[in-house]
């Protein structure tokens, strides 16, 4: 019973986290699913089963509070489909250990683009409203797909930086449109583990425990996302990108660095962080009381040209 318990609170925090930020409940729920013993297949099915219902109440949420784009959601879904598809099936056979390290790497120079460009240039509004194109969300979601289902979580780590550096959807709605079309991702995915393993290697008492907490979380997550500036935002998915990745490969076989060196990376990263996001409400801040002088003074001058003058004002009995 304890245990059920864990996982439900793990489950409601990492959905609190990935309904948020667009990304981190399979990482976290399949790592602890690991560290209890769990095999690899196993954890990430487990996780993916729990996802299903996890992520159609996240979107919804996310739809009710406006946060999806439709078009992206289907662009990115159904190929992220079928490579979670794929994923699982590789995954109830082998290992992609040799894969880890690389695909840390890439998504942390995505990390740090994004963690960069939202804290000291906000918003990339350049290409904000241009289309996402097929040729582009396609690959996208096939790798990102493959990914999750073959380490238990990296839809959101692979999309959400992804779409972010385009700079053609606001954080909202790349979140939003992420945590939405992975309700596909976890269908197509739990389909393959249960063929590749067996229903019988699944704990359905873990699965429920796991989705009871990510469903309670969901909708506050949604709401959440849509009241945080953009600005911070970014800045804070930028710093979980980063700490997740540097973590990824400071353990991997490439590194597999000591733990004081770990230590001293983390450290460095948390303070770096934490100093992004303070200085990015700072700065979002400013430029609302910028915004507000504008607005303030242009109305002070229509004012001021529709009101009579005063000097040319004479008694009517003079």
């Amino acid at each position: 019973m304890q245990k059920l318990l864990l996982l439900a609170l793990v489950g409601l925090g990492a959905q609190l986290v990935d309904g948020s930020l667009g990304m981190a409940y399979g990482v976290t729920s399949t790592t602890l699913l690991l560290a209890i013993g769990t095999n690899p297949a196993a954890a990430s099915a487990t996780v993916h089963l729990a996802e299903i219902g996890t992520t159609l109440v996240s979107g919804i949420s996310h739809w009710r509070f406006g946060n999806v784009d439709w078009k992206v959601v289907l662009k990115i879904g159904v190929p992220g489909a079928v490579g979670a598809f794929l994923g699982a099936v590789v995954l109830s056979g082998i290992s992609t250990e040799v894969a880890a390290p690389l695909m840390a790497i890439i998504l942390l120079t995505l990390g740090l683009y994004v963690f960069l460009r939202f804290t000291f240039q906000g918003l990339p509004k350049g290409q904000l409203g241009k289309p996402l194109r097929k040729r582009f969300l396609t690959p996208l979601g096939l790798v990102g797909g493959f990914v999750d289902a073959t380490g238990g979580g990296g839809w959101g780590p692979v999309g959400t930086p992804a779409i972010l550096a385009s700079g053609r959807l606001e954080p909202r709605k790349t979140i939003g449109s992420i945590d939405t079309s992975e309700f596909l991702v976890a269908v197509a995915a739990s389909v393959g583990f249960i063929l590749g393993i067996g229903s019988e290697n699944i704990d359905y008492g873990w699965v429920a425990a796991l989705l009871i907490g990510g469903v309670i979380a969901a909708p506050i997550a949604a709401w959440l996302v849509r009241h945080i500036p953009p600005r911070v935002l970014g800045a804070a998915v930028g710093g979980v990108i980063i700490l997740t990745n540097t973590r990824s490969l400071l353990r991997s076989d490439w590194i597999d660095a000591p733990d004081n060196i770990r230590y001293v990376f983390y450290g460095f990263i948390y303070v770096a962080w934490a100093a992004a996001i303070v200085y990015s409400v700072l700065q979002y801040r400013k430029n609302i009381a910028e915004d507000k002088r504008i607005i303030a003074e242009a109305d002070g001058i229509t004012a001021a040209g529709d009101a009579p003058d005063d000097k040319d004002k004479t008694p009517a009995n003079a």
